[in-house]
């Protein structure tokens, strides 16, 4: 498995060997054969206003819809999109958001066994006005309500999640990609940080349901996803306000990630400088702030998409996630 970018210089994937993509931005739009999941929210930085990003295997890859889902599978590899309009869900409990969600993960886990490969590797989610309160509870606190209902009807443990993300956008469906295999991860967690699965319960009454990081095996290489990673230590967020802090403590989570990860592999090791980074914040104003402190954190050759949108918290300024692929 690989992955490419529409603004790089390496030629793009022939059609028939690409699993599924992303197109991040806005102005753009896909007619492609394979699962897209469409982020609409800006680009902050360069020329274009929507770039799309592809899984590609080396296997040809058979493309398929099952209830809402879209997805592309070589047999070991699964990618996955599933859009919801809440509106299909709303009911007298004011819970559109958690029933959403819910049935979202039930087809994800119902395709996953359907097609054999029952590993969850990596989920991003797309929640639309993510911080905003509705029916007394905050929208993400739903979200985590009707996911952690799925990963238990399907006897899914919680302590061997995938890595994952949840931003906000202002608009639109909930949307999930998700990557999954026939071979598991390892989870890989931060002992800097209270596992995100065993918060207490001031951040709700389910909790989030991922791990920090996964380790995944493919041929001769690994594969290191790193979840959205914000400047939280222990539970707490940390440095509220202060952007520039807290892009530094993210990093900080970030190298530690690195560093259990490098302990669980035989490989070529993890370094910040070898991750493609995908960076989600919350002010527009703050990008430039941001894309300072990282270049000098990582080095002015970091490869690194920024993103306007969200954070699952309030007090939340920037989240980073990344991912990597390592010789064996």
């Amino acid at each position: 498995m690989q992955f490419y970018s529409s603004d790089s210089t390496a030629p793009l994937p022939a059609a028939t060997h690409v699993l599924g993509a992303s197109l991040l931005g806005q102005g753009g739009s896909s007619t492609q054969p394979w699962p897209v999941l469409q982020v609409l929210t800006p680009l902050l930085a360069g020329p274009a206003q929507a770039l799309q990003e592809y899984w590609h295997s080396s296997q040809t890859v058979r493309h398929g819809q099952f209830h809402d889902v879209r997805f592309g599978s070589d047999g070991h590899l699964l990618y996955g999109v599933i859009s919801l309009d809440e509106a299909r869900f709303a009911d007298n409990s004011g819970c559109a958001l958690q029933n959403a969600a819910e049935q979202a993960y039930r087809q994800l886990f119902s395709l996953l066994e359907a097609e054999g490969c029952r590993h969850l590797w990596r989920v991003w989610n797309y929640i639309p006005r993510i911080n905003a309160v509705e029916h007394g509870m905050e929208r993400y606190r739903q979200f985590n309500i009707g996911r952690h209902q799925a990963f238990a009807d399907f006897d899914r443990p919680v302590d061997s999640s995938p890595a994952a993300c949840a931003l906000g956008v202002a608009d639109g469906p909930l949307a999930i990609a998700f990557l999954a295999a026939r071979q598991a991860t390892q989870a890989i967690e931060n002992p800097r940080q209270v596992s995100a699965f065993a918060y207490p319960q001031q951040y709700g009454p389910r909790s989030p349901t991922f791990s920090r990081a996964a380790l995944a095996s493919n041929g001769d290489h690994s594969i290191l996803f790193i979840s959205g990673t914000a400047s939280i230590v222990g539970h707490r967020t940390v440095h509220p306000g202060d952007v520039i802090a807290q892009t530094r403590e993210t990093i900080a989570n970030i190298a530690v990630l690195l560093e259990q990860a490098n302990h669980q592999q035989q490989g070529q090791p993890y370094t910040l400088a070898a991750l493609d980074y995908r960076v989600y914040i919350r002010h527009t104003a703050d990008y430039p702030a941001v894309q300072q402190t990282l270049a000098q954190l990582i080095g002015p050759a970091m490869r690194v998409v920024f993103v306007q949108a969200d954070i699952c918290r309030a007090d939340l300024l920037v989240e980073i996630e990344a991912q990597a692929f390592a010789a064996r």
